[in-house]
């Protein structure tokens, strides 16, 4: 073979396996990438998260189950974690935590807006001023996100509006005392009607009174009527314990009258019919032996009649018996 020939060969041989080499390199560095990229689609939900998948955009679904999951990697499926195990707090009339941080940047202007959200018309025309929190968190973290604009400033304004609602219902005594059990629960009640008709996707926990007051410039004649309610109200409390007290005993002693009256009447009766058949016996046994049954009347009766007398019977027509003179009877009656 001629040399030419062997080298063409060569330089064949070698351009051969460079190619096979950068072949297998190229595959090696798509393989890399296609599996950084599929890497890009593992997540890690902690407890209280949840994910929202957009497949090109478009509400794929929602994952809340924790753990280690995966889908298709962006651009495909883009997902989003939203915290829905987190009770979030809106505080109205009484600013704290992150609020009142905002409020004290925003002015003063700021917070004469957040006292004026609390400021609430009764139905009797009189001014409140009722200090609350609401307690929320997310039940659809899609409609939560991709529904609501601005979430927090939504949830406030829808708040205000369902608590001065059912404040408007009410008289002013009602808000201040006597109904505010069922003011927060109205309110909630309205609140979470209002963020379903939004399609919100929150769910309402809870809706606490902080406070509820008067305005400042008619405070002391609330205050003077809450304490002639209370006056009215401990008077109406000694009252009623007084009749709680005298009632039972008069019920007791009218019992005890009755039941004294019925024994009465009991015992009057039993009497009167143990005479009755007395009487009737002793008219058996009269007409049976009229004369002596007289007779032993009429001794019963000088008995009866005569109970410290000493008495002596001597039959009619007997003979003449020698004077009596009882002197151990005397002698016991004197001492």
């Amino acid at each position: 073979m001629p040399k030419s020939d062997s080298l063409g060969t060569d330089q064949k041989v070698k351009r051969s396996v460079a190619r096979t080499l950068g072949n297998g390199l190229i595959v090696l560095i798509v393989l890399g990438v296609l599996g950084f990229w599929a890497s890009l689609g593992l997540y890690t939900l902690e407890p209280g998260q949840a994910a929202i998948l957009l497949q090109f955009g478009r509400h794929k679904g929602t994952v809340g189950v924790d753990g280690l999951h995966w889908t298709w990697p962006p651009p495909i499926v883009t997902r989003r974690v939203v915290n829905v195990g987190e009770l979030r707090n809106e505080d109205f009339g009484v600013v704290g935590g992150a609020r009142r941080a905002e409020v004290e940047a925003a002015g003063e202007a700021e917070r004469a807006a957040d006292v004026n959200e609390a400021t609430m018309q009764t139905s009797d025309n009189n001014i409140v001023h009722v200090s609350f929190a609401v307690q929320y968190r997310i039940s659809d973290p899609y409609k939560a996100l991709y529904r609501v604009a601005e979430l927090s400033s939504m949830v406030r304004s829808a708040a205000a509006a369902a608590m001065r609602q059912v404040a408007g219902r009410m008289t002013v005594d009602a808000v201040l005392r006597e109904e505010r059990a069922a003011l927060t629960a109205d309110a909630a009640t309205l609140l979470q009607d209002v963020l379903d008709s939004y399609e919100a996707g929150i769910e309402v926990q809870s809706v606490e009174l902080q406070d509820v007051q008067p305005p400042d410039e008619v405070r002391a004649a609330f205050d003077d009527v809450v304490a002639a309610n209370q006056d009215a109200n401990r008077a109406v409390n000694e009252a009623e314990g007084y009749r709680n007290e005298v009632l039972p005993r008069a019920r007791a002693e009218a019992t005890e009258l009755r039941e004294s009256a019925l024994g009465y009447r009991d015992a009057t009766i039993a009497e009167a019919k143990g005479e009755a058949g007395r009487f009737t016996a002793l008219v058996a046994e009269y007409a049976k032996a009229p004369e002596v049954t007289r007779q032993r009347l009429y001794l019963e009766t000088m008995e009866e009649v005569l109970p410290e007398v000493e008495k002596v019977i001597i039959e009619p027509g007997s003979t003449p018996v020698l004077p009596y003179l009882p002197l151990g009877r005397a002698g016991r009656v004197s001492q």
